[in-house]
């Protein structure tokens, strides 16, 4: 089947969109251009890829399937011109990052102004997604490195680095100080208000797991996607919050929270940083995950 790469191209920022107007807005043509472009593709293709009324754009079947192999293929294209661009400076660039915000403000903080200090010039972007989200972005070539909660297992075009080795632990304000003396198990917690982030979540999967090899059932009282609201939550007394040590040492230094000594050790985890073997790095990410490895 013989097709321009520029019909591919126009299908791409439509689907992307979900709209003929932001992808004529994208590619600097006009909307007509879009529409005959993708009419004439679907001629070529023999079957509609987009089913169109007056208020929206939607994919169809073979639309959703084409979409599936242009994204990528359509990303490591770009990767690949980024990649000329920059070959012999680094005058200009971007680096794309899928990190949480709690792994961004906790951990790759520093090693974001070292990068924007040592290339001014290159754009950094974050997406702020969960981990699991994060590793789909990767996948899909929407971001350059990701830097998660490890999960379980990955996949094998993932190329892994772990980097920080991080405890999840229970901790409580001075509404629950008789507790701060005392080991206690994880049946015993359950009697107790839990706090904890919010599901399909790395760190929720991961304690849910656990408890559950423990045959320990664990009803959070309340569920969030922040650790900083959960640590605000435990020192106002609402209840015993799941967080990660190494995040909040400042506020365990402090008289505010405590630590809850655990009769079972909850495994430690890791911090990793995962780029796609099948999408080459530009020159500005190699050197990002080279200041974090």
């Amino acid at each position: 089947m013989d097709i321009n790469f520029e019909l591919y191209k126009v299908f791409y920022y439509v689907a992307k969109n979900l709209s003929f107007s932001e992808a004529s807005q994208e590619l600097h043509i006009s909307q007509s251009a879009v529409s005959q472009s993708v009419k004439l593709l679907e001629e070529k293709m023999n079957c509609r890829l987009f089913i169109r009324n007056t208020k929206q754009v939607k994919l169809t079947q073979e639309g959703e399937t084409l979409f599936k192999h242009i994204e990528p293929a359509y990303n490591l294209i770009r990767a690949g011109e980024r990649s000329i661009e920059e070959i012999h400076s680094l005058q200009q660039g971007e680096v794309r990052i899928g990190a949480s915000d709690t792994i961004c403000k906790y951990y790759l903080l520093p090693y974001l102004k070292k990068f924007n200090r040592l290339y001014p010039n290159i754009r950094i972007k974050v997406t702020n997604r969960t981990s699991p989200r994060c590793i789909e972005l990767l996948k899909k070539g929407s971001v350059d490195v990701a830097v998660v909660n490890m999960p379980g297992t990955v996949e094998k075009t993932m190329r892994v680095d772990k980097v920080k080795t991080i405890h999840d632990v229970f901790i409580a304000g001075q509404n629950f100080a008789h507790l701060q003396r005392k080991k206690i198990s994880l049946q015993e917690l359950a009697q107790y208000p839990v706090l904890m982030l919010e599901k399909n979540t790395t760190t929720r999967n991961f304690i849910d797991t656990f408890l559950e090899s423990k045959g320990v059932k664990l009803i959070p009282e309340v569920e969030l996607g922040s650790v900083d609201l959960l640590v605000e939550m435990a020192k106002i007394g609402l209840g015993i919050s799941l967080v990660v040590k190494e995040y909040i040492e400042k506020e365990l230094s402090g008289s505010e929270v405590f630590m809850l000594n655990l009769r079972e050790k909850i495994p430690a985890r890791k911090l990793g940083v995962l780029t796609n073997n099948n999408i080459p790095l530009s020159v500005a990410a190699q050197k990002f995950v080279a200041l974090l490895v």
